[in-house]
C-alpha cells in the first residue's frame, strides 16, 4: 500500500533553490534509506514532506489510512533530539510511557496491553534495565535509545528517522537496523531513515534514495547518473 507520495517537490530558502522536481515514493512494509554528500537538503526534504516546511510547489499524498484501515500514525525523529539536561525530572519508564497516552488519549489509564507494550518498546532497544533511572543521567546513546523506545511505545505505521544512531556503538546500531528490518517485513510498518552510512543498511533496507548537489549550484539535487534534476531511486545500496 502506497503511504507517501512526492512528485515534483521544489523548495526555495529565500530566493535560492535547495529541492528541485523530486519525486519518491514509500510503501507499507518497507525500509528506506534516504542518503547524500553533505548540504544534500535530506533533512529539508523529509520536513517538506511531513509540511514543517512549505515547499514552493508540487505534491505531497500522504495516505489517511493504514494497511490496516485505521487513521495512519507517523514518527518523527529529528537529529540529535537527546538533549535532556541532568535535571530532567523524568525515570526512563516514564517517558517511554507517556507516548501511549496520545493513542489512548490523556486522560485515560494505561491498560495491561499498553503497560506491555512499553516493556517491549524498551527491551527492543536495551533500556529495560535502565528503566528507572533519571533520563538526565543517562549516556547520550542510552538518551537515543530511550527516545527511539518511546517513538516504538506509541506504535506508528511509518517512522520517519533522522540519523537515529548518532551516539550508537555498532553492535546497538546493528540490533536498531534488524529490529526495524523487523519492523517493516513482519508487522507492515514502513521506514525512511537518513543516515551517511548506507553500508552498514545493505543487508536490512529494500532501496535507497540518494541526493545529491549540482556542481553549479550549492543546493540543486539531480539524477546519480546527471541527466535530470530529480530524485533517483535504486534497488541496492
Amino acid at each position: 500500500m502506497r503511504y507517501i507520495t512526492v512528485e515534483g517537490l521544489e523548495f526555495h530558502y529565500d530566493n535560492e533553490p535547495v529541492l528541485e522536481n523530486i519525486h519518491y515514493h514509500l510503501d507499507s512494509g518497507e525500509f528506506v534509506t534516504l542518503t547524500g554528500e553533505n548540504g544534500a537538503a535530506k533533512t529539508t526534504l523529509i520536513k517538506a514532506t511531513l509540511g514543517i516546511l512549505k515547499p514552493k510547489q508540487g505534491k505531497i499524498v500522504i495516505s489517511e489510512k493504514s494497511i490496516r484501515g485505521q487513521k495512519l500514525r507517523m514518527a518523527y525523529l529529528p537529529q540529535q533530539i537527546a538533549s535532556f539536561n541532568a535535571g530532567f525530572p523524568s525515570t526512563v519508564y516514564e517517558f517511554v510511557k507517556s507516548g501511549r497516552y496520545p493513542r489512548q488519549g490523556w486522560f485515560r489509564r494505561l491498560n495491561k496491553h499498553d503497560e506491555e507494550h512499553v516493556k517491549a518498546s524498551l527491551e527492543s532497544v536495551g533500556m529495560w534495565e535502565h528503566r528507572g533511572k533519571r533520563l538526565g543521567s543517562l549516556s547520550g546513546g542510552q538518551k537515543q535509545r530511550a527516545v527511539i523506545a518511546r517513538m516504538f511505545a506509541s506504535d506508528p505505521d511509518i517512522f520517519i528517522l533522522d540519523e537515529p544512531t548518532t551516539g550508537m556503538d555498532s553492535g546497538t546500531k546493528d540490533d536498531f537496523y534488524r529490529l526495524m528490518h523487523h519492523s517493516a517485513k513482519k508487522h507492515g510498518k514502513s521506514v525512511l531513515m537518513i543516515t551517511h552510512d548506507p553500508d552498514e543498511l545493505k543487508d536490512y533496507a529494500d532501496r535507497n534514495i540518494y541526493l545529491v548537489r549540482n556542481q553549479h549550484s550549492p543546493w540543486r539535487c539531480f539524477n546519480v547518473h546527471g541527466q535530470n534534476q530529480e530524485v533517483t531511486e535504486y534497488e541496492s545500496l
